[in-house]
C-alpha cells in the first residue's frame, strides 16, 4: 500500500470550523450522559440516549452501521478495551466504562472517547484513569507543525511506562474528516513499521491512547467486535479530535477549560 503525502487530506480553516461544529455536538452529548453512568444502568440504555441526543441535534451517529456495528456508541466495561456492543449488561459500583462516540454534522466527523467511573473507584482503577488522561494530554502537547507524527506516540508511551502501565499496540489513532478513518495512522507508542509523516497545518487527527494495567496484548471476544485485554486486567481509553495549527494543537472535542478538558 502506498502511503504518499497525497493520501493525507489537509483541511482548510473553514473545514476545521465545520469539524468544530460536529465536535461541539459531540461534547454536548458526553456532558449529557455522565449522570447516566451509575450502578444499575444498562449499556443499551446509555446508547439509546446517545443516539437520541445526536439525532435531536440534526446529526448522524458515525458508528451506527459502520461495518455493521449495531450501536451509536462503543461502550466497553473494565477489561474491555474498545468496541464494546451496547446491551443488557448492568453497571455495578466500581466499574470503569469506556464510551466512544462519533458524530457526523454536514458531512464532517468528530470522534471522542472517555472512560468514566461508576460510583466510587478503588485505587487501581482511579490511578489508571488519571494516567490515561495524562497520556492523552502529553500526546496532544507534543503536536507541532514540522514535527513527525511519531512524537505523539513517544510521549504517550513514555508516560504510560513510567507509571507501570502497558500501551495497546494493535489499535491506533487516525486521521479524520469527511471519513471517520483517514490517513495517517497515529500510534500510541514508538512504532518503526508505520509511516511517520511530518505534521502540517490543517491535519486533523483522533488521538486515542488505550492503556492497560497488565499486558499490552488484546483478544477479540466472540461477538467479533469487543476487544478485551488478554489477561482480563483493566483498560482505559480517552480520545480527542485535534487539529494541527500554526499556533499548536486545537482540541475540537474539548468539553470545557483545562489541558484536555474532559
Amino acid at each position: 500500500m502506498s502511503w504518499s503525502k497525497q493520501k493525507i487530506n489537509l483541511k482548510s480553516a473553514d473545514q476545521v470550523d465545520k469539524m468544530q461544529a460536529s465536535a461541539e455536538v459531540l461534547a454536548s452529548v458526553f456532558l449529557s450522559i455522565r449522570d447516566l453512568v451509575v450502578p444499575g444502568a444498562t449499556t443499551a440504555a446509555i446508547d439509546e440516549v446517545v443516539e437520541s441526543k445526536i439525532r435531536e441535534a440534526g446529526c448522524i451517529p458515525s458508528f451506527k452501521g459502520y461495518h455493521g456495528f449495531p450501536g451509536s456508541a462503543c461502550i466497553s466495561v473494565n477489561e474491555e478495551v474498545v468496541h464494546g456492543i451496547p446491551g443488557s449488561r448492568e453497571l455495578v459500583e466500581g466499574d470503569i466504562v469506556g464510551i466512544d462516540i462519533g458524530v457526523i454534522k454536514d458531512g464532517w466527523h468528530a470522534d471522542s472517547a472517555e472512560t468514566m467511573p461508576v460510583g466510587e473507584l478503588g485505587d487501581t482503577a482511579s490511578q489508571l484513569l488519571q494516567t490515561t488522561m495524562e497520556c492523552l494530554e502529553k500526546g496532544i502537547a507534543a503536536i507541532a507543525v514540522g514535527k513527525r507524527i511519531s512524537v505523539i506516540g513517544m510521549a504517550i508511551e513514555q508516560h504510560a511506562r513510567a507509571n507501570g502501565y502497558s500501551v495497546v499496540e494493535s489499535l491506533v489513532g487516525h486521521g479524520i474528516g469527511r471519513e471517520l478513518h483517514e490517513d495517517p495512522q497515529v500510534p500510541n507508542y514508538r512504532c518503526f513499521t508505520m509511516p511517520d509523516p511530518v505534521m502540517e497545518e490543517g491535519l486533523v487527527i483522533a488521538i486515542e491512547p488505550m492503556i492497560n494495567c497488565g499486558t499490552k496484548r488484546v483478544v477479540t471476544a466472540r461477538d467479533e467486535w469487543t476487544i478485551v485485554t488478554a489477561d482480563k486486567e483493566l483498560s482505559a481509553h480517552f480520545e480527542h479530535t485535534v487539529a494541527v495549527t500554526a499556533d499548536g494543537p486545537k482540541i475540537l472535542t474539548r468539553r470545557g477549560s483545562g489541558i484536555a478538558a474532559f
